[in-house]
């Protein structure tokens, strides 16, 4: 298992470049070399090719196999790095990217979603059941590990880097990753694709899976109510007193830390034969009681001389919750992939990358909803009753939980 687990873990921080490189290091490169705040934020729209994986999560189902699928996008994303080198990210004199460093950074975000739907295919494959917790593990941790390397470590490196030996640096990286895709021998463990007389084609094919149903909606609802106070309880810290430059230490280094941390105590107790449904219902009822804990804290700073001023126990009480929930949150994300694989395994070898890419776009879908649905109800309702509404979203996974098919017992 050792060899499967640390192959896995260095193409999941490979996988987890193309994200820090676009979300940290390029928006404030942009920003550096005077674009305006509205043409930085519309880099989001590179993201656009990870909202259609189904679109190509068939191909790697029925043409070629994973691991070939995964040795090429990788290999591909080195070249696309290699021609960005070769490109200035912003001409003098011009006021947004030229087309085509869009066009490429667009063919960086293809290529690396084709890459996450081969390599969640090839883990599919690869991992026993009993591998399914120490696999998500790496999956979760190595990937956040890539993201924070390429979007702080690359800054931090940029004043000594030029862009070119930037981009040059990340093609050298993604040509080693496809080496150790298409070379690696523990890899050569999942066969090629044999021909089937049944080739699956409609989404009634997807939600025959066993288990199908219940997971996608629970991948869907799991982070409402987590994701929208995580998103907004810095800011309403923020308004209270607390300094920008400590929260942005302990929103940014500090939970990135407790959220690996948590998701690593997920894969341990996994890995020690926790069984999976009675796990995920006792990190969210912790996940839960924290969530109240934040409410309460909010509700407690709006009385006459509550302050977070430096010393107080509100301040380490304050900075305290947000670390918890953090860390809970990558138990909770640990778990739930863990859910996501098993039941993916349950579909036929032709059907998994589709099924899995299903399941990864609505738990994506289900984030995106939750930061709009976060910003809509603190306008509408003000903060603390929207923790209020957050802590009932958070109830609602418990209660789906009730209703988990024998599929997961």
């Amino acid at each position: 298992m050792r060899a499967k687990l640390l192959s896995l873990a260095g193409l999941y921080l490979v996988q987890g470049l193309p994200y820090g490189l676009q979300s940290g290091l390029l928006p404030l490169l942009m920003r550096a070399r005077g674009l305006s705040l509205s043409r930085v934020g519309l880099t989001k729209g590179l993201y656009a090719p990870w909202l259609f994986k189904l679109a190509w999560a068939p191909l790697v189902d029925r043409r070629g196999s994973p691991r070939a699928w995964l040795a090429l996008s990788t290999a591909a994303l080195g070249l696309v790095c290699a021609l960005l080198a070769a490109l200035p990210p912003v001409p003098s004199g011009q006021v947004g990217l030229p087309a085509i460093v869009v066009g490429l950074l667009l063919l960086l975000n293809l290529g690396a979603a084709v890459q996450d739907v081969a390599l969640d295919t090839l883990a599919i494959q690869l991992l026993e059941p009993a591998e399914l917790g120490p696999g998500n593990t790496v999956q979760v941790v190595a990937y956040k590990l890539g993201s924070a390397l390429a979007g702080g470590g690359l800054l931090a490196l940029l004043p000594s880097l030029s862009w070119p030996l930037l981009f040059l640096l990340l093609a050298a990286t993604y040509w080693l990753a496809a080496a150790l895709a298409w070379a690696a021998p523990v890899l050569h463990q999942v066969p090629w694709p044999q021909p089937s007389e049944h080739t699956p084609r409609h989404l009634q094919d997807l939600l025959a899976v066993p288990g199908t149903l219940w997971t996608a909606g629970f991948v869907l609802t799991y982070k409402l109510g987590e994701q929208g106070a995580s998103s907004l309880f810095p800011l309403l810290l923020l308004d209270h007193g607390a300094s920008a430059s400590e929260l942005g230490l302990w929103s940014g280094l500090g939970t990135v830390a407790c959220s690996i941390a948590g998701s690593s105590l997920g894969g341990a107790l996994l890995t020690r034969h926790w069984q999976l449904l009675p796990l995920l219902r006792l990190v969210l009822q912790l996940r839960l009681g924290g969530l109240a804990c934040q409410t309460a804290l909010l509700f407690h700073l709006d009385t006459p001389g509550a302050s977070l001023g430096p010393g107080t126990v509100l301040r380490g009480a304050a900075l305290l919750s947000l670390c918890l929930q953090h860390f809970l949150g990558g138990l909770v994300t640990t778990t739930t992939f863990t859910v996501m694989m098993h039941c993916s395994q349950l579909a036929p070898r032709a059907l998994q990358a589709t099924h899995y890419s299903l399941m990864a776009t609505l738990e994506l879908l289900g984030k995106l909803l939750s930061g709009t649905l976060a910003g809509v109800l603190a306008d509408g309702m003000g903060p603390n009753p929207c923790f209020g509404v957050f802590l009932v979203l958070s109830a609602l996974p418990l209660l789906d939980l009730d209703l988990a098919p024998s599929t997961f017992s």
